[in-house]
């Protein structure tokens, strides 16, 4: 089960807002310019500012809003045909620079060290590589957990809500890292194995479809 299992009910809500955007002109790929800037900002920001703990707040807030935009411009992508061969590549690129972007304040905060949160950054990017493949092999783009980009943001929006009110986190934290890159690694592997199932099963079938083919014409000889 993955927060990403959620998004239906998530995109009802959202639906009234999306319609107003379409009349007023706004497209998917705008919006999705829109969350990737404000992402960098935000990370670049608490960077440079990770001391003042205080700030972190901007973490949760602006993930949940980033999530409300990135199911606003995959609305309007699918809903008013805004879909486009840019769009693709700007959905996939801005997200892996947007995770980035706003995990890596946590490489400035005590109990983390730089390479935990190295690792969680590329193996996030990694993931989402591992999803996209799927499509690639002409299926469909895997969004299997069980840390998935809502997953993620969803972690990483309670961490910095944490450190809000504890600036000085607790160093059990540092092992809950090296879990989340394990999970991490679990969710590239399973991304894998459930794309490679989706093409076994597709072969499967059109084995099965062609013996039956064989036998009837074979019965009708």
């Amino acid at each position: 089960m993955s927060i990403y299992d959620l998004k239906p009910k998530f995109q009802n809500i959202l639906r009234p807002t999306v319609i107003k955007l379409e009349k007023r002109g706004i497209t998917a790929n705008q919006v999705t310019l829109f969350a990737c800037s404000i992402s960098v900002f935000v990370g670049l920001f608490l960077t440079s500012l990770s001391s003042y703990h205080w700030l972190f707040i901007l973490i949760p807030f602006w993930l949940f809003f980033r999530m409300a935009l990135n199911a606003i411009d995959g609305m309007l992508a699918r809903e008013f045909n805004q879909k486009s061969r840019l769009g693709g590549y700007l959905n996939e690129i801005t997200d892996v620079v947007s995770d980035a972007a706003l995990y890596l304040p946590f490489a400035f905060i005590f109990p983390f060290s730089a390479l935990q949160v190295a690792l969680i950054i590329w193996l996030a990017a990694l993931t989402e590589f591992c999803g996209v493949l799927g499509q690639i092999q002409g299926k469909t783009r895997r969004y299997d957990g069980p840390l998935g980009k809502s997953d993620r943001a969803f972690l990483f929006g309670l961490l910095g809500l944490v450190y809000v009110f504890v600036p000085v986190l607790p160093t059990w934290l540092y092992w809950i890292a090296w879990f989340v890159i394990l999970l991490l690694i679990v969710t590239c592997a399973k991304r894998v194995r459930s794309g490679l199932s989706e093409i076994l099963l597709e072969d499967n079938n059109s084995i099965n479809t062609s013996e039956k083919t064989t036998a009837l014409n074979t019965d009708s000889n």
